[in-house]
Formats: C-alpha cells, sequence, structure tokens
C-alpha cells in the first residue's frame, strides 16, 4: 500500500487565513453575520457533490443575509485579497462538479432562505435564492400557483442551483428551463456591487452602457455579443428545447421585443459572472386536472421508439426508465408505494416504462386527450410496437407515488451491486427528440465497445436521456475511460445536431466548450467573463476564461481533473467493505430534504448543518478511514475492548486530530436508522457510527453516562423488584439535580417516568419454561395459532407494564394464550454506544432464548418497534450466520398474518354497533418503523378496519427523541425543535392520536403534556 497523502489543501493557504482573519474582524464588529467554517470536516464535506470530483476548499462561508455577500465581496475586492477566489454553492447535488473549488465556498442554502414577495395579481414571486424549490412552491400552494421547471431534486435544490445551470427536468416542453421563468434578478458583483438585472429596451440598455457606472461595460458588451452577432449566435445553436445552458448568448437579446435582459447571460452562468441572491420569477397555475398514464413495454428500445407517438398526443411531458433503473426500483422501499400502479404480466416482463402526463384547466380536455390516447395504445398494443399494457392514474396520491420513484431514480443506480456503479459524466445531452432513439442506438454501441453496463432515464419529450455507464473509479483504467467516453460522446451529439450538456451544466467539462461553441462564439463567451469578472475570482475553471491572448482552453477544469476515486482507492479493501455503504454514497443528497415530515436524518432538518448529514456523515467516514491507514492503524475489525472512562488520557498534542471532528457528527446522530432505507443506496450512519465509536473509545476515554447507557438494561430488573425505593431515590430533585451535572443528560426514563413497581401484573401469562414442559415436542401448524411467544423489551417491561398487561387481555379475548419469554436485555442501548464486543455478547445470548422459542414453533411478537427491528438488522450483521432463524415480528403483522381470519370474523360480529362507525384515530409512527418496516402504518390500518375503526397515518418526521439523544443535555433544544417541526403540529390536527414508539409516546408527554395511548391498547378498546 502505497504511503498515504493527506489532502494538499488541508492546511489554508496564507493569503486566505488573512482574508478570514479581516472578515472575523467584521463578525465581531457586527458587520458580518454570516458563519465562517475553517473546519476540516466543514470543508471536507463541501468537497463533493453528485459527480465524480473532489476538491477540498480553503473554508465555508454561509453569509446571513443578502448584505452579507455584498459585505464579504467588498472586502475581498481590497488590493491586499484580490488574490482570493470564490464559488457559490446552493444545494451541493451538482452533477459534474459546477460549485467544487479549492477556493473559497459561498453557500446560501443554510440562511438566504426566505420568501420575499407574492404577487397573486400579477402572478409572480420574489424570493432568496437558498429556498428549496419544493418548500417554494410549499409558499405558492395557498395562493394557486407553482414554479414549473420540475428537477428530480426538488426537495433539496436551491433555486439559486436552478439559476445558475439553468436547471429544468420534467414538463420543459410545456414550462421550460428556469431562465424562462426569470423576471429579474439581484446579484454581486465580484467588487461586491449590487447588480439588478431584468428585460431593458435596447435603446435604454445602449444609454446605459454609456454611462459612467460599473453597469456600463456589461451592457457594451451584451450588445457586441448578443446583438451585433445575433446571425452567428441564431445559426450555431440547434432549435432544441434544452438550448444553450450558460452565457445565453441567443435569448439575452430579444429580437420580438427589442430587449437585453442581463439574467439571461448570469442563469447557468455557474457562478462564474455573479453571486444570485435574489430573483423574481413568474408564477404558473397550478393544473385543475391532472393524469398519468403509465406505458409498460417488453423493452426499452421500444419505449424509446414510441415517445414520439406519446408527444404528438399533447402530454405534458413523457418521461422514461429503463430496465436497469426499474430492477432497482423493485429492491427498494419505494417499489412498495408504487407496485400496484406498475403491475406485471407473469410471462411477459416489463423492461421500460413511458409516464405520460396530461395536465388542463379543466377536467374535461385532460379526458378527451386521455382517451384518444388510450384508443392509440389499445392499437398499438396489436401492432407490435412492444407495448405491454398501460395504467391510468387519475388521482394526486397516486401521481406524486409514481413521480418519488421517478425522482429517486438518480439514486437508485448507486445502489447497482459490485464496484462498478453508474455515474454522471455524459447524463444529459440532448438531441432532437425524433433522432433520440437512433442517437441512442449508437450510444448503447459506444458502450457496450467498452463492456459497460449503463442505466437510462430521462426526458425523451425533450431529446434528454440521462444514461449513467458503471465505472469503478477506483480503478485507474476505468478513470482512463471517462476521458475516453467523454471525448466519443461529444463526437456523437455533434453528429445527431445535439449539445454536450442539456441539463446539469459544463462543469469540470468546461474544456469541450471551444469545440461545441466554435471559435468566434467561444471567444465571445470570454469577453463576457472577462468584462463581469476580469481576474477570473469568480469560480475559476468553469464555462470559459477572461478574453486574452492566452489558449482558450487553458485554465479551464478538465475531466481528467482529481477524482474521489483517487482518494477512496487509498483504503484498504477489508476496510472499505466494512464501510460497505459509506463508500458506496454517491452525493444524490437526498437526505437533505427539507419537508419537516420528512423522517430522514432528524439531525440535519433541525441544524442544517450537512456535516450531520448522511451523506456529510459519509465523507467523514471516508476521510476518516483513508486517514486512519496513514497511521498505520487498522479498522477493518473491531476493537478488542474500549478505553476505561477512568483509564489514562492521552497526550494533549494527541487529542487534537481529526477523530473529534467525526465524533462531534456522529454524536448528533440520533440513530434513527431512516437513512438506512430513505437513502437510495441504503447508507447505514447508524452501524458506521457504533464501529467508529468502538474504535475512538479504544483510544479515547468515555463518558460515565456511556456506561450508564449501556447497563441500563442489565440494572431494570433489580430496580424493578424495588421500584418504590428506587422511584423515592430517583425522583427526589436532589438526585436528579446531581444526574444532570454527573452524566450530562437533561432527564433520563427512570427519573421522569416511574420504574414498574408489580411484577405480578404478568402472572395471568405462561413463562416459556411452562410452556416447554407442558408440551410433547414444536407447535404444529394447528396449535400453532393459539399461542404466541412475547419478547419483553426493557421500555415497555419496566416503565410501561401496562401495555405489556393490555396485550395479555388482548390474546385472552382472542382465544390465544400469550407466553411471556423470560426477559433478557436486547443490546440496541450498548451498540448505539459503540459497546461492539457487549452487544455481540447479548445479541448472542438473546439469540439462544430466541432460537429456542423458535424451536417450538412459538410465534414471537415485541411491543417496541425499535427492538424487534434491531433483532432483524444489528443481529443479523454481528452475529451471521450464527444468529439463526428466528423472526420476531410487530404486533400488527402478527394479528394480520398469524391469527385465524375467522377469530378476527367472530370479533367483528360481536362488535356494538358504535363502531361501525367509530371516530378515526391517528396513528403517528416511529420513525425508525415507518423506514424500516415499510408496511407497518398500512397493516395497522387493516387491523383497525377489522373492528370498524378508521386508521388515518399522518406523515411525521422523527419526534426528537430516538433513543437516548432527547435525554442528554446538549441535545435539549433541539429534541424540542425536532418535535414542534412535525409532531406538535400533527398533535394539534388530531382527535385521537396514538403513537407506535415508546420514545414517541415519552415525549409527547414530555413536550406537549399529551399522554398517547399504544394502538393495540385502542384496539383492545375496540373490543371491550
Amino acid at each position: 500500500m502505497p504511503v498515504i497523502q493527506e489532502q494538499q489543501e488541508a492546511a489554508l493557504d496564507a493569503n486566505y487565513q488573512a482574508f478570514i482573519r479581516a472578515l472575523q474582524t467584521l463578525k465581531q464588529a457586527g458587520r458580518f453575520a454570516g458563519d465562517i467554517d475553517t473546519s476540516y470536516a466543514g470543508r471536507l464535506v463541501a468537497a463533493t457533490d453528485n459527480s465524480i470530483y473532489q476538491q477540498m476548499p480553503q473554508a465555508v462561508i454561509y453569509p446571513k443575509s443578502q448584505d452579507d455577500v455584498g459585505i464579504l465581496l467588498s472586502l475581498a475586492a481590497r488590493p491586499e485579497h484580490q488574490s482570493v477566489r470564490f464559488s457559490p454553492r446552493g444545494g451541493g447535488t451538482g452533477t459534474n462538479g459546477q460549485s467544487l473549488t479549492h477556493w473559497l465556498v459561498l453557500d446560501l442554502s443554510r440562511y438566504l432562505t426566505r420568501v420575499l414577495e407574492i404577487n397573486a395579481d400579477e402572478g409572480w414571486v420574489r424570493v432568496e435564492t437558498g429556498i428549496v424549490k419544493d418548500a417554494l412552491n410549499q409558499a405558492l400552494a395557498p395562493y394557486g400557483f407553482f414554479f414549473a421547471p420540475d428537477t428530480s431534486t426538488s426537495n433539496r435544490c436551491t433555486i439559486g442551483g436552478m439559476i445558475n445551470t439553468d436547471a429544468s427536468g420534467q414538463g420543459s416542453l410545456v414550462y421550460g428551463k428556469t431562465s424562462d421563468h426569470i423576471l429579474a434578478l439581484g446579484s454581486y458583483v465580484v467588487s461586491g456591487e449590487r447588480l439588478d438585472t431584468f428585460p431593458v429596451p435596447l435603446a435604454n440598455a445602449r444609454q446605459l452602457a454609456e454611462l459612467d457606472t460599473f453597469e456600463a461595460p456589461l451592457y457594451r458588451q451584451a450588445i457586441k455579443s448578443c446583438v451585433d452577432l445575433r446571425g452567428a449566435v441564431v445559426d450555431k445553436f440547434p432549435a432544441l428545447n434544452r438550448f444553450l445552458t450558460g452565457y445565453d448568448l441567443k435569448h439575452c437579446y430579444d429580437a420580438d421585443t427589442q430587449q437585453i435582459d442581463l439574467s439571461r447571460l448570469i442563469a447557468g452562468s455557474e457562478g462564474t459572472l455573479a453571486v444570485v441572491t435574489e430573483a423574481k420569477l413568474n408564477m404558473t397555475r397550478l393544473p385543475k386536472a391532472k393524469v398519468l398514464v403509465n406505458v409498460k413495454y417488453s423493452d426499452f428500445q421500444s419505449a424509446l421508439r414510441h415517445a414520439p407517438d406519446l408527444v404528438r398526443a399533447q402530454a405534458t411531458s413523457v418521461e422514461t426508465i429503463d430496465s436497469k433503473v426499474l430492477n432497482l426500483a423493485r429492491q427498494d422501499i419505494i417499489w412498495n408505494g408504487v407496485k400496484d400502479l406498475l403491475q406485471e404480466l407473469p410471462d411477459q416482463p416489463m423492461d421500460g416504462i413511458n409516464m405520460v402526463e396530461f395536465t388542463a384547466t379543466s377536467k374535461y380536455a385532460v379526458e378527451q386527450k386521455v382517451a384518444a390516447l388510450v384508443a392509440t395504445l389499445e392499437d398499438d398494443m396489436q401492432a407490435g410496437k412492444g407495448v405491454l399494457g398501460f395504467q391510468v392514474c387519475d388521482d394526486a396520491n397516486s401521481i406524486q407515488r409514481i413521480y418519488a420513484m421517478r425522482k429517486k431514480a438518480v439514486g437508485l443506480l448507486g445502489a447497482t451491486q459490485g464496484a462498478r456503479k453508474p455515474i454522471a459524466f455524459v447524463e444529459d445531452t440532448a438531441v432532437p427528440p425524433h433522432a433520440l432513439a437512433d442517437y441512442i442506438t449508437e450510444f448503447r454501441a459506444l458502450l457496450d465497445a467498452h463492456n459497460l453496463h449503463y442505466g437510462m432515464f430521462g426526458h425523451v419529450d425533450a431529446g434528454v436521456l440521462h444514461v449513467r455507464p458503471a465505472l469503478n473509479m477506483q480503478d485507474e483504467a476505468d478513470e482512463r475511460l471517462v476521458r475516453q467516453v467523454s471525448d466519443q460522446v461529444v463526437q456523437l451529439t455533434a453528429k445527431y445536431g445535439g449539445l454536450m450538456w442539456g441539463e446539469h451544466g459544463k462543469g469540470f467539462r468546461s474544456e469541450y466548450g471551444p469545440e461545441l461553441f466554435g471559435p468566434q462564439l467561444f471567444e465571445e463567451l470570454r469577453k463576457v467573463k472577462a468584462t463581469f469578472d476580469p481576474l477570473n475570482r469568480l469560480n475559476p475553471g468553469k464555462i470559459c476564461t477572461p478574453y486574452a491572448d492566452s489558449d482558450p482552453v487553458e485554465g479551464l477544469v478538465r475531466v481528467d481533473d482529481r477524482k474521489r476515486g483517487w482518494f477512496d482507492r487509498q483504503i484498504p479493501i477489508a476496510t472499505q467493505q466494512r464501510f460497505q455503504s459509506a463508500m458506496d454514497c454517491n452525493g444524490n443528497g437526498l437526505c437533505f430534504n427539507f419537508e419537516a415530515s420528512s423522517p430522514m436524518c432528524p439531525s440535519f432538518r433541525v441544524t442544517g448543518d450537512r456535516r450531520y448529514s448522511p451523506k456529510g456523515r459519509a465523507s467523514l467516514i471516508r476521510e476518516w478511514l483513508r486517514r486512519q491507514e496513514g497511521l498505520g492503524y487498522d479498522v477493518s475489525h473491531p476493537p478488542k475492548a474500549s478505553l476505561s472512562w477512568w483509564g489514562k488520557r492521552k497526550a494533549k498534542a494527541r487529542t487534537q486530530d481529526f477523530n473529534h471532528e467525526v465524533k462531534a457528527s456522529m454524536d448528533e446522530c440520533l440513530a434513527c436508522k431512516a437513512c438506512t432505507s430513505q437513502c437510495p443506496v441504503k447508507v447505514d450512519i447508524p452501524t458506521h457510527r457504533a464501529n467508529f465509536l468502538a474504535h475512538y473509545h479504544s483510544r479515547y476515554p468515555r463518558p460515565l453516562k456511556d456506561y450508564v447507557v449501556k447497563n441500563i438494561e442489565t440494572w431494570l430488573p433489580r430496580m424493578a423488584k424495588h421500584a418504590t425505593w428506587v422511584n423515592r431515590i430517583t425522583q427526589a430533585s436532589v438526585t436528579q439535580k446531581l444526574t444532570r451535572k454527573w452524566l450530562g443528560y437533561e432527564d433520563m426514563p427512570s427519573l421522569s417516568v416511574p420504574a414498574l413497581a408489580k411484577r405480578d401484573l404478568f402472572a395471568r401469562a405462561m413463562t416459556l419454561e411452562q410452556f416447554s414442559q407442558h408440551l410433547k415436542g414444536p407447535l404444529g401448524d394447528e396449535e400453532r395459532r393459539h399461542y404466541v411467544g412475547l419478547v419483553q423489551d426493557p421500555f415497555t417491561s419496566f416503565y410501561e407494564a401496562d401495555l405489556v398487561e393490555d396485550f395479555i387481555k388482548l390474546c385472552g379475548r382472542l382465544g390465544i394464550q400469550a407466553v411471556i419469554l423470560p426477559y433478557q436485555p436486547n443490546g440496541k442501548a450498548a451498540h448505539v454506544k459503540g459497546f461492539l464486543s457487549e452487544f455481540r455478547d447479548i445479541a448472542a445470548r438473546q439469540a439462544k432464548q430466541l432460537n429456542r422459542a423458535d424451536a417450538l414453533n412459538l410465534p414471537l411478537v415485541g411491543l417496541d418497534a425499535s427492538t424487534v427491528l434491531c433483532y432483524a438488522d444489528e443481529y443479523r450483521q454481528v452475529l451471521g450466520e450464527a444468529r439463526g432463524n428466528f423472526e420476531v415480528k410487530l404486533v400488527q403483522d402478527w394479528l394480520l398474518q398469524d391469527i385465524d381470519p375467522s377469530v378476527l370474523r367472530d370479533f367483528v360480529h360481536v362488535q356494538p354497533t358504535q363502531n361501525e362507525a367509530s371516530a378515526p384515530v391517528q396513528l403517528l409512527l416511529h420513525c425508525t418503523e415507518q423506514t424500516n418496516a415499510a408496511g407497518s402504518g398500512a397493516a395497522w390500518q387493516q387491523v383497525f378496519a377489522k373492528v370498524g375503526v378508521p386508521c388515518e397515518i399522518p406523515a411525521v418526521g422523527c419526534c426528537g427523541m430516538a433513543g437516548t439523544y432527547g435525554h442528554e443535555s446538549e441535545h435539549q433544544s433541539k429534541s424540542r425543535a425536532l418535535f414542534a417541526m412535525s409532531w406538535q403540529v400533527q398533535l394539534g390536527k388530531s382527535t385521537q392520536p396514538l403513537a407506535s414508539g415508546f420514545s414517541c409516546r415519552c415525549q409527547s408527554k414530555r413536550f406537549a403534556q399529551q399522554p398517547l395511548k399504544h394502538p393495540l391498547q385502542h384496539l383492545l378498546d375496540a373490543l371491550c
């Protein structure tokens, strides 16, 4: 293994250190309010996006206002700071490294997120550019409008990012690109001056060009490049829906209205001309009617060749997905929501789909178009065009589910098995739609010649198909293929009269600019750049360099520049395999979802800090692995033991290392495990966190509270035997005060909730020993229906004993004999805190008991979802085959799958009449349950339906408790904020709220003073 090289930019450049000191001085004086992050972790998280590249910035600056942007650029304009360079950044999901830089990153997504003004009468909105696209549409929906360009990353991409790449997406034939919706922009040029741009009559533009202002040269150059060379510009660029992105010479001047609009130069410029902080955008009326027709094909080529027929049906959009993406979707949690909308015939595999959307202001207009298409499709099914069938979705929920699957397609490709992963570098070529099928045939032949697999999806109506060849970027031969394939695709695209970049910008593909623009027009681009940014300080190397006598390609970033794979290949294979999902993270950024009710990564949602997201943590883990290899430390296996909390501390010089930055990020993780299912590539941060903590605490002492957490499951049975005295002690104010001081906890369950005092509540239940003694052998299938084994967990058994008692009562009413398995620790708390060797021992003991019960053919049920899911996940990871084949089910699954339907029918028949019209209950699911047991909510709905109780499943995120997180003093404000985001709002709306999670019920009682029942308790009430 070669000697590990550190990041070249690990130490800040002296010029940047001086600039940051000057900016910090302004901050101390109250003249600059933004955040300045020079930490290694903060810079590292900004070093990657959704591309294959990695560049470590000098610092990341988060302006708190638009004025902050002007202030820091004005500071940088001083003579002593004119070597400082900047790159604006939005959502961080760019596929071609547009915002990656070695210099300073200006991230507008943390604070510049306001909707400034909505004018419904005139149909426009004014926003700060850090706002997420879907967040903007949430604000516009009550007015009956939306912002039309529809990107697949709409729940995390910012309006500024959309402007800087001139993004479009689905429905662009009707709705156009982002630049088509810009009415005005507010930007700051490199000198720090505010530039407001909007359409200006040509005569006025000529007058502005003669003034002694900083705008005058901008208008002079725009007139020279866009008006005087109008003929050359129009002749050069094809008449495509996805026209030229960046420095849009063609549309900066509108010959029909005789207007100049500098916004058209800035849109798509990837931050190379100005920093856009504000946008005035036109709004589009929400369609009153929408229908989606999902057309299924026997092969993808048939889907492509059929697309023009669908466009001619006057569709709003036609989206396509190939078999590669479909197969990945079938293996993802997302398929549970769409499989009924894409039903397959057993003897006719579906290897491609087209999604045809119709929208209109009247239902009648849509119905007419759909009826015409349906008639055509029925004929096409008989005509040998590869059409297998179609399904019509005319309700909003079904359409949303299909589009959620389509939008996840980008990330799903990252879940491809093996070292080669589909990657973005030739994924947004645009050709005339009528030529797309032939173009793709040659494209596929090109990739096949290199023996490459690939995934395809995209916008066939606009001639844009996202093609992602699978390469192993740690393999130097595959890395060289990026150059070879890129060069070939440029030539192929030119052959069909298309553009290399129809949607996702240029970024590291900027070197192809001279070839695609031609010498004359590329020179004009360089003149525009020189007018806005003569010293090449804004995102240097992207699109073009300022006009000079030098080679036009000199100074541009290149396809061959440093890639993430260069860093990753320094990590030994055995180590990579232990942390595989962190290695697989492709930066698609779905974990940046802004939606308050999303269960994905609560720590990021509450902080807005990308170090606390799965993508950020995966980046930190990879760098940590790389650095450990450089230090000769083996992390491919768990350490044998932790350093005791009273152990000797390391020398001070050794404690100032990257380990602590990784630890700070991991400490903010709630271990909710949402990332393991919601992330397209299933980045499992809680498992990586446990592994990291095990290694970290083999070198650094643990806090005492970690041992309390680990041992609480063992202590609880002993405490319960003396509950009266224990409660008197633990509830005393002096005890609580000392505990908070010594352990760093705001409160603990044993302090805020009385421990269960009487175990005789379980007296009516049979123990496993009693059960096994009276059996002659394993239960037969018929006998099995009359028994159930309850796997105890520490939360319900010792804090909510009434829930266990209610379960026993429910079993009795159903004619089922409950068998209570002896309590044994589950070990989840030990795993969360990284006590891996201890967790393995605990898991082995509990697995032995559960396998013993399984050998008796006894159905096993658990009441706490997070504990039950631990048996299926963490136990399988740590024990492997030694885990055995036992299965512990959630209550609702047991009721549906194991209870004789006739028994349930009998209870339905004896229900009181009023139950048939019972008021609905609102079931708020535990975040781990809703993300790792996809059918959990639907199962409860089916169970409640059997007793005549409507059950609603509101969308809620994490309640903010998630194990120990909500009890730790340093997390109190964030825990409360998380609860307020969705749970508190939903509780305010709910008439009969229930909660499936123990931690959720604790949190609701703590912050809303609202005790909630477990759903089985409400079910029992319905049966009584």
